[in-house]
């Protein structure tokens, strides 16, 4: 048996490098792939004498999603923090996506959980608010690949916009975890204050401090070394009920951006060329960790979808509305600036990754039955196709000019 696990594994990590070269000749994103052979692995796997019950009571045993969705939380946003380059001619485009990226989740938030309200009767706002953050964050994981042809503003715009949205999103979820406990909201509200202040010294703390280990270590095995580091203290960070992607975020920029951080009398302890190569290596192994984890988490959550919710005619209508609000709410976001090629931004808009990510982090308290990861699905797949006909536009226009210029 372990090796048809094996197997299905590896054809699994080999067919979503082919899903990832495909989405790049066809901007289709692999996301949507996976998903599909999810789906597909579910209808096919009774032929090979399996049933899909049991591998889902395994999976729901063993709270798989949310393993693997605690680990692509931390992936994501150690990925987008390194990535992240801070520089002073970039702090206008970077300024303009930050509040573009905000003012499209703040809209998002309140109009969805509006439209759960009016949907589910027995509803709340605190839980609808909740469930509502996850739907209203741009995917980084789907935009970021999806925009590499684009010319140089657009593309580095829109990846700080994602990545924005996701940094973004993330802390305003558990920050809304924590405040609609059934605790006084000034007592968290002033416990979460602390909690953030206490997160942030101790982020920058540590996060000299990891640096500086690691370019003095010698040894050839560090780079998992360092990210077991961040698991750790991702972790504990959560045990004591500190905001932990912080941690993780915090980290990725002062590595990222070394040479902003480490001046003054810090400049003396710095080793560039070590701190370079570790950049390097360490952007390079978060990339391929969270390919695998992104892999695995989107399979998993087709077969563990039933294709009959997207038949639904609740599901269809709720999803509908909130595609509305979504696009709505790009509208709204761009109307202070102008931008180019403004119907293709909007366009740019899918849900992916952290809308499941953070959907399978909801507490069990704030767990709500008439809920159906239909809409999620829903929602996903036509952002992607909405976002997949936008930048197919923006190629056929192009080879349209280029045929005039030859």
């Amino acid at each position: 048996m372990e090796y048809y696990i094996i197997i299905a594994a590896s054809l699994i990590i080999i067919l979503s490098y082919i899903f990832n070269r495909v989405s790049e000749k066809s901007n289709i994103p692999s996301v949507l792939l996976l998903i599909f052979l999810g789906i597909l692995g579910r209808e096919l796997i009774g032929f090979f004498g399996v049933e899909k019950e049991r591998i889902l009571e395994v999976f729901a045993r063993i709270r798989i999603l949310e393993v693997l969705g605690t680990l692509g939380l931390i992936l994501i946003v150690l990925e987008a923090a390194l990535e992240l380059k801070i520089a002073k001619e970039k702090l206008k485009l970077i300024s303009k996506s930050f509040v573009i990226a905000l003012v499209g989740l703040l809209i998002c938030m309140f109009a969805i959980s509006g439209i759960l309200i009016g949907s589910f009767k027995d509803m709340d706002w605190n839980t609808a608010l909740i469930y509502a953050t996850p739907l209203s964050i741009l995917s980084s994981a789907i935009v970021i690949p999806s925009v590499i042809n684009l010319n140089e503003y657009d593309e580095e715009f829109h990846i700080y916009e994602s990545t924005f949205s996701d940094i973004l999103g993330i802390m305003v979820f558990y920050f809304l975890v924590e405040l609609v406990q059934p605790t006084s909201n000034v007592m968290v509200l002033g416990d979460f204050t602390f909690g953030l202040v206490v997160t942030i010294v101790l982020s920058i703390i540590l996060s000299y401090v990891l640096i500086y280990v690691f370019q003095n270590l010698e040894t050839k095995v560090k780079l998992f070394l360092m990210i077991g580091v961040l698991f750790l203290l991702f972790s504990i960070g959560k045990l004591m009920h500190l905001s932990s992607l912080l941690i993780i975020l915090v980290f990725g920029l002062i590595l990222s951006n070394y040479k902003l951080f480490f001046i003054g009398r810090l400049k003396k302890y710095l080793r560039p060329m070590a701190i370079e190569n570790i950049k390097e290596s360490f952007l390079m192994i978060t990339i391929e960790s969270a390919f695998v984890v992104r892999t695995f988490f989107f399979v998993i959550f087709g077969f563990s979808i039933a294709l009959t919710t997207l038949f639904d005619v609740k599901v269809a209508i709720v999803s509908a509305a909130i595609l509305v609000v979504i696009y709505v709410s790009r509208i709204i976001s761009f109307l202070p600036y102008k931008h180019q090629n403004l119907k293709r931004a909007i366009s740019i808009a899918p849900r992916g990754l952290i809308t499941l990510l953070l959907f399978y982090s909801i507490p069990d308290e704030f767990y709500f039955e008439g809920f159906s990861s239909g809409i999620l699905l829903f929602v996903i797949i036509v952002t992607s196709l909405v976002m997949t006909s936008g930048l197919m536009k923006k190629d056929k226009k192009k080879e349209e000019e280029e045929s005039e210029v030859e």
